[in-house]
């Protein structure tokens, strides 16, 4: 495996940094992750699942959404479409410089953000999520009382996992204005949702919700006794083995037809 740092500018103009997992041998796929929310690049679930996957073949890019971990930009005056124009932004890169992705990996708030970014990267084949939320308004609990603040005010401080973030009433009002659903329904590729039944963080339900209204072919994948972060490494690594198997069968051949609804 190699593996090295790059960067691309992203959706305010902001250098993000970003970091592309390679196979010893050339890959037969590239695939495009995305943290979960306030996270990075560099939490446990994405570089242990990137690194897993070059074991099969398959070229991993995860990179820092605009104003968090190493990547540039203020994280106040992000929403949920700049996290979509960022990871359009990052195919763009890949197409590039290598190959345009065909396969796309969210983590939480980054599988909502997958499922809405498929219609704007016409080359992916497959989508995978892990914990995601069936809507990305779901985040908005995390908040707690300061969401009236924010709504009062027009932005305020929410601490989000021991840390301080600056939060606007535009984030607000872009999370409501999503079509997360119609989003799904109409994704145009194969879809694969991994949960955790005992996820603490986003209930399994949302993983029904996103698989009732998602049209075949798609398929379930329970990651029994797993926490939302998956900060056990035997956790991450069964999601890659199991990812890696599903992926071939749609992502490995980007000269097949895409999947039918």
């Amino acid at each position: 495996m190699h593996s090295a740092k790059t960067e691309f500018t992203g959706s305010q103009g902001a250098p993000l940094a970003a970091r592309l997992e390679l196979p010893e041998d050339p890959p037969c796929a590239y695939a495009l992750f995305a943290h979960c929310f306030t996270c990075g690049k560099d939490v446990l679930a994405a570089s242990r699942i990137a690194k897993a996957l070059t074991e099969f073949g398959i070229a991993v890019l995860r990179f820092d959404f605009t104003g968090l971990g190493g990547s540039g930009g203020d994280f106040g005056n992000t929403d949920f479409s700049s996290n979509i124009e960022d990871l359009v932004l990052a195919a763009e890169h890949l197409r590039g410089a290598h190959a345009a992705p065909t396969l796309l990996i969210g983590h939480s708030l980054g599988g909502a953000a997958v499922l809405a970014a498929r219609r704007r990267i016409p080359e992916v084949r497959a989508v995978a999520t892990i914990g995601a939320p069936a809507d990305p308004e779901h985040v908005l609990h995390l908040f707690g009382h300061r969401r009236e603040d924010i709504e009062r005010d027009g932005e305020a401080d929410v601490v989000l996992g021991g840390r301080k973030f600056r939060v606007r009433a535009g984030f607000l009002a872009d999370i409501a204005a999503q079509r997360q659903a119609e989003c799904i329904a109409t994704l145009g590729a194969a879809l694969m949702v991994t949960h955790s039944p005992v996820d603490e963080l986003v209930g399994v339900d949302h993983a029904r919700r996103i698989f009732d209204n998602a049209r075949h072919p798609k398929s379930f994948i329970a990651i029994d006794g797993a926490d939302h972060l998956l900060t056990k490494r035997a956790d991450a690594e069964f999601v890659a083995s199991v990812l890696a198997a599903w992926a071939r069968r749609y992502a490995f051949s980007p000269s097949e037809s895409r999947p039918s609804d």
